[in-house]
């Protein structure tokens, strides 16, 4: 009986210490981004994420060769979500949504569509 007693409570322990560093994550700073365009190169440099974190509400900007594009989304427990938001060489806006997850302070990964809906890509980002 003590046992089992015993082991409910240290089960409790453990799932409030994940719960608690899962509620605290917060991925504001400077992050380097790297994507897999799937044409066998594997992960290469491609960025400079600069996130910005209140809550779960995310903000921030990804600076790339081509220029600076917004960052909006939001940050659930490990997981992300956000979309960069620019315009391509004509003009015209485009939206590129990303989904990852937070896998230490220093690491995230996940896929993202295409700027042309066609397709999807693998990326990390690593905390500077």
């Amino acid at each position: 009986m003590k046992s089992n007693l015993l082991v409910i409570v240290l089960l409790g322990l453990l799932l409030g210490t994940v719960g608690v560093w899962a509620s605290a994550v917060n991925i504001s700073g400077t992050w380097d981004r790297s994507v897999d365009t799937g044409d066998g190169r594997g992960l290469h440099p491609d960025g400079t994420f600069v996130f910005k974190q209140a809550g779960e509400k995310l903000t921030g900007t990804l600076s790339v060769s081509q220029g600076e594009r917004i960052v909006t989304g939001t940050v659930k427990g490990d997981k992300v979500e956000f979309i960069i938001e620019s315009k391509d060489d004509r003009g015209e806006p485009f939206k590129v949504p990303f989904t990852g997850t937070i896998e230490s302070p220093t690491k995230i990964s996940g896929t993202a569509g295409d700027a042309k809906g066609k397709g999807t890509f693998k990326w990390t980002a690593t905390k500077k």
